[in-house]
């Protein structure tokens, strides 16, 4: 699949010349799953340009390989000039491109965080557009660090979601969340707003702060404003 797509598809899209310089390009994207988008660093890894670097995630959004989630501010201006992250579409093409070859390594990967993350998020994605919804999706990060993977702008209802691997709950994964509900009170008065862990478990658990959602189960929430769904 990596070959076809870099020696056919980008070809078609774009002129690129040096096919290696771009699946090394691919690769450090990868690398970089679930973090914020530093055109200038990925650029100069790879050996090209800044220009170079912001033309060549824009050929990867086009191809459907990857996507920019946008950090969330009620100011949409703001929202629009800050840092995106950078996600996989499809994960198994992100673990494939750091040499994830089974389950057993993965568990034991450094990015296994950042992969999960990525998996949930592209996954709500998908969700909404199966829906027909607009994607209305950005990340949360306060000043503190304090930070929530995803946020659903549900009309009216935002959804907040944290994604963490681990099997078990443990009471800071909610820190985030917490930090979110704080802010929403003031930028988005009147909106409701729920939270929501998906983690590497397999138990639905109900707490004061929000739900703890087994990764099984994720493909059964509606990601919109239907309140009973989630």
């Amino acid at each position: 699949y990596v070959a076809t797509y870099v020696e056919r598809d980008v070809r078609a899209i774009l002129n690129v010349e040096n096919l290696f310089a771009f699946q090394t390009f691919l690769q450090l994207a990868a690398g970089r799953v679930a973090q914020l988008v530093n055109a200038s660093a990925l650029g100069a890894d790879a050996g090209v340009t800044h220009a170079t670097a912001r033309s060549w995630l824009s050929v990867l959004e086009t191809g459907y390989v990857t996507w920019r989630l946008p950090p969330f501010h009620s100011n949409l201006s703001k929202r629009l000039i800050k840092t995106p992250k950078i996600h996989f579409v499809d994960t198994g093409l992100a673990c494939y491109l750091l040499g994830i070859q089974s389950p057993a390594q993965l568990r034991s990967h450094p990015l296994r965080g950042q992969l999960f993350e990525t998996w949930v998020a592209s996954e709500v994605l998908k969700s909404r557009v199966h829906l027909g919804l607009p994607r209305s999706l950005t990340f949360y990060r306060d000043r503190k660090g304090l930070e929530v993977d995803l946020i659903v702008d549900a009309g009216g209802r935002q959804l907040a979601v944290e994604a963490k691997s681990g099997a078990t709950i443990a009471e800071d994964f909610f820190a985030g969340l917490d930090s979110f509900r704080a802010k929403a009170e003031t930028a988005l008065p009147g909106n409701d707003l729920s939270s929501f862990i998906v983690y590497g478990g397999e138990v639905r658990q109900n707490r004061s702060n929000g739900t703890a959602i087994p990764w099984s189960e994720l493909d059964q929430v509606r990601w919109d404003n239907t309140p009973s769904k989630a």
